[in-house]
């Protein structure tokens, strides 16, 4: 199977005839006959592609691609870069950090108020730190070591900002908000580059400092290439307490599952203060915002905690952009940050977006549309009743039917589709009767139920082919180990036949088990942590378990 096709075509044409050609003299004489048949100049390749829909065609393995030098590949037509919010040269290195903003609030004196003084403090003793950390640093290899000290670039930046707004009572949300976003992150630059000065005057500039951008006149004479970042904090912030980066809370109330099969429910701790402040805690509402996961819209809550109390699904696309925007424009580096949109989301939908984040000058966008990614099989539902809602079986349908060897006997197992994908199964177990066809005819109706429902081919496989029976047989040299195995098998085979577009359907009940959080209809979950069972949390390009702390970004 090939696993890259190079496709020649306008203007490049005549590159590789010049530049390249073929080694046989007739198929280059036949190009070059090609070309001079243009009766006028072949189109310029802009070395541009519009991505207008992502559909799911099942699982293919990849690789990880390093280009050292221009850190970028050719990936099927698509120019691809893998960094997100820390470009750097080949062979830079990492060096992050992130100040707690909820920590920077002072109460002493009258209403919560930003401690600039101590956030000024704080920002000179990180600076100092990453810039040790350089000379501590074991690197993996001389390269990365020499290139890291060269122009010794850190990338200081923020987590706890959700939890700031919070305390000061500022919706996420507002023109205030984008506001104290963008006066903090200017006041960070402002003393980070400072505390970089006075680095350099105590032990010089970066190595690579001449012939740089600040190699001129007025321009600081700084330690450091670069000194601040928007980095994701997802473990980070699990250890500190505090809101993620600068996302917006992701819920504020969950259910925590425990070993003997009870569960707690678990409450933002601010929403948790200030709502026993206001006489309205009770356990039964805890438990209804566990459930729904949001407090906007909720009777008997007052309507500015429902404003301040803002979770990421009660926010447009618009005000996150917005919001990343504020603290780019004073960010050396880049800022992660996750656009959330609801699950009907349109394409013209993101491409506001896009533009939006382009014209508001983000140095890079990252979308998340709920319910998106074939991970999450499962979802709360829409409907008051959390039902299972399979879609209509069509009139007509096409297919293929496949006959499997199995202990039972001949099985022939029809795999039909419609335009969206797979979306039945039939079975006929040979002139066998009786308990083993009931049982398959069972198997085939939930199968079929649960594709129409929205269950991906891929989780029905996974789960169905390899279970065992005591009566296994072989067919054209493979082992069947039971009759779900061979339906397991043929469902496979189909899949890698044709690209089935599954994960469409309305199948949108979150169940969860083990050490998980149930999360909101509007939850920006992404599947199942693979560490305790609980459910992934979508935040900053990466995938967040709030139960057991595992992280894994993308």
């Amino acid at each position: 199977k090939p696993q890259h096709e190079l496709v020649i075509s306008k203007e490049n044409l005549g590159r590789f005839l010049s530049k390249i050609g073929f080694t046989d003299a007739e198929k280059s004489r036949k190009l070059e006959q090609a070309i001079n048949c243009y009766k006028r100049r072949m189109n310029r390749e802009r070395f541009v592609a519009t991505v207008t829909e992502v559909v799911p065609e099942g699982e293919e393995d990849v690789y990880d691609v390093q280009i050292p030098g221009i850190n970028a590949f050719d990936a099927n037509g698509l120019y691809v870069h893998n960094c997100g919010e820390q470009p750097l040269l080949p062979y830079e290195s990492c060096n992050l950090g992130s100040i707690n903003l909820s920590r920077m609030i002072g109460e002493e004196d009258g209403p919560p108020a930003i401690d600039w003084e101590k956030l000024a403090l704080v920002v000179k003793i990180a600076v100092r730190f990453l810039d040790n950390v350089i000379d501590v640093n074991k690197f993996p290899l001389p390269r990365i070591e020499e290139m890291t000290k060269s122009t010794r670039k850190i990338g200081l930046g923020v987590m706890g900002f959700a939890d700031m707004l919070i305390r000061l009572r500022i919706p996420y949300d507002s023109e205030e908000a984008l506001k104290t976003g963008k006066s903090i992150m200017e006041f960070i630059e402002k003393e980070a580059t400072a505390a970089s000065v006075d680095l350099a005057r105590e032990r010089g500039v970066f190595p690579a400092f001449g012939g740089s951008i600040y190699d001129k006149r007025r321009a600081p004479r700084v330690r450091n290439a670069t000194r601040t970042t928007i980095a994701p904090t997802g473990t980070l912030s699990i250890i500190a307490g505090c809101s993620s980066g600068i996302e917006p809370l992701f819920a504020l109330s969950y259910f925590r599952h425990i070993l003997d099969g009870d569960k707690l429910v678990e409450m933002n701790p601010l929403f948790e203060e200030v709502a026993k402040k206001e006489g309205i805690f009770s356990d039964e509402l805890m438990k209804a915002l566990a459930e729904k996961g949001k407090v906007r819209g909720t009777e008997g809550i007052p309507e500015w905690v429902q404003q301040v109390f803002v979770t990421a699904h009660d926010i447009s696309p618009e005000w996150h952009i917005r919001m990343q925007a504020a603290f780019q424009r004073h960010t050396n580096n880049a800022v992660s940050k996750t656009i959330n949109f609801p699950h009907d989301a349109t394409r013209e939908d993101v491409v506001r977006a896009y533009m939006l984040a382009y014209k508001e000058g983000c140095k890079g966008i990252t979308i998340y549309r709920d319910r998106s990614r074939e991970a999450q099989v499962l979802a709360i539902g829409r409907d008051e009743k959390g039902k299972m809602t399979p879609r209509e079986r069509p009139d007509a349908t096409f297919g293929v039917t496949e006959k499997m060897t199995t202990g039972c006997g001949n099985l022939y197992i029809t795999v039909n589709s419609d335009e969206r994908g797979i979306c039945e199964v039939f079975t006929s177990l040979g002139k066998s009767g009786g308990c083993a066809s009931a049982q398959l005819e069972a198997i085939s109706r939930l199968i079929s139920m649960s594709l129409r429902a929205g269950l991906s081919v891929e989780s029905l496989v996974k789960h169905i082919k390899g279970i065992r029976c005591p009566s296994i047989a072989w067919d054209r040299g493979r082992a069947v180990l039971s009759c779900a195995d061979a339906i397991g098998t043929v469902l496979e085979k189909h899949l890698n036949r044709r690209a089935s577009p599954d994960g469409k359907g309305g199948a949108e009940v979150l169940e969860s088990n083990g050490n998980s959080v149930a999360m909101n209809p509007g939850g920006i979950t992404g599947g199942q942590c693979p560490e305790c069972g609980g459910l992934l949390v979508y935040q900053e390009g990466c995938h967040i378990c709030y139960a057991c702390g595992y992280t894994k970004c993308s």
